[in-house]
């Protein structure tokens, strides 16, 4: 499987967060507007991201649901035909929930930067730093607090979950 170190903010205000990263990236961000669509497993979570005139794929990934930086082990197929597997999918399995999001994708270094807008939930910052075979979670870490130092995303800001997870408390408590 493949790793990287991430972390998840909620934005208070996502234009000066863009203002930001966007110096940081030194380059225009890449637009991206996803669905994905969540399937119930016994462990990790299984994705399939829609994107319109783009390409389509399967995800599965295995992360703690803990605040700040943490290792997340995925793997990705793409998808030739993602509605005919979305429906072998729910049922085999049984849907659990749908992320809807546009998504502007930077990179400073190694590291993936999105600034996603999240149907239901808001705004949001997430960094992935890509972790080679042989590289500790811990290096990746210190890669990931140093960009969030500079893009100013303090520890009360961090999210543990994952979207379907905030919308599914959100469901769960009347909010949605």
């Amino acid at each position: 499987m493949a790793r990287n170190v991430e972390i998840k903010a909620r934005l208070s205000d996502p234009a000066a967060t863009r203002r930001l990263v966007e110096r940081a990236a030194g380059g225009p961000p890449r637009t991206l507007v996803q669905a994905d669509t969540f399937f119930r497993v016994e462990r990790g979570r299984l994705k399939l991201r829609e994107m319109p005139g783009g390409a389509s794929e399967l995800i599965y990934y295995e992360r703690d649901d803990r605040s700040g930086p943490k290792e997340s082990r995925f793997t990705r197929v793409a998808v030739p035909d993602a509605p005919a597997l979305r429906s072998l999918l729910a049922s085999a399995l049984g849907e659990r929930g749908r992320v809807e999001k546009l998504r502007l994708l930077y990179r400073v270094g190694r590291t993936r930067i999105h600034l996603d807008r999240v149907a239901g939930l808001g705004d949001f910052l997430e960094l992935e730093v890509e972790l080679g075979p042989d590289e500790t979670v811990e290096a990746g870490a210190e890669e990931a607090r140093s960009l969030m130092a500079r893009l100013g995303v303090g520890v009360d800001a961090l999210v543990p979950e994952a979207y379907v997870d905030l919308l599914d408390r959100d469901r769960d408590t009347g909010r949605a």
